[in-house]
Order: structure tokens, then sequence, then C-alpha cells
């Protein structure tokens, strides 16, 4: 949770910034979320594909894929402190 309330401070400051500036955000808002939601659920086509390939079925190949870990990351909840301590523990390679 902590993330997205310095997400949204950091966009608070910069807006105000802009403000402060007399200028115009570089995209209107709409048009760069909609465009973002696009790379990212573009970038999960070839993974979810290939495991179509292999013969899964489309909501088993998104969730071999973590999809969903990929385009919301980890949310608030239990479901973030689970997949945040096996991040965590497993082991870092040393060169």
């Amino acid at each position: 949770m902590r993330v997205y309330l310095l997400s949204l401070g950091a966009g608070l400051l910069v807006g105000v910034v802009y403000s402060m500036l007399n200028v115009r955000s570089p995209a209107p808002p709409v048009v760069a979320l909609v465009g973002l939601l696009g790379i990212l659920v573009g970038e999960q086509i070839i993974p979810v594909a290939k495991h179509m390939l292999d013969g899964s079925h489309l909501a088993a190949a998104w969730r071999q894929s973590h999809g969903m870990l990929h385009i919301f990351g980890l949310l608030p909840g239990r479901h973030e402190q689970a997949t945040k301590r096996k991040i965590d523990s497993e082991p870092v390679a040393r060169t």
C-alpha cells in the first residue's frame, strides 16, 4: 500500500509543479492510461500464446504466465506478504 501512496504523492507533486509552471501534462490522462494498459496486456500475449500452443486453455495459460502479477504488481494484502516472503527467501546469485 505504501508504494501506491508514494506514487500518488509523486503524481500530485508533479501536477502542482506543472500548474505552477502553467503547462499542461504531456498526454491526455485517459489516453496515456489506456496506452499503458495496452503495453502491459500486449506484453502478455506471447507468453500466454506459448502456453496455449502447449495445450493449455486460456485461463490456465494466463495463470501459468503470471499475467495478473505482472499487470497489477504486488497488491496490498496477504498475497503481497506471501509473495514478498517467497521473493526474499530466494537465493541471490553472487559473482
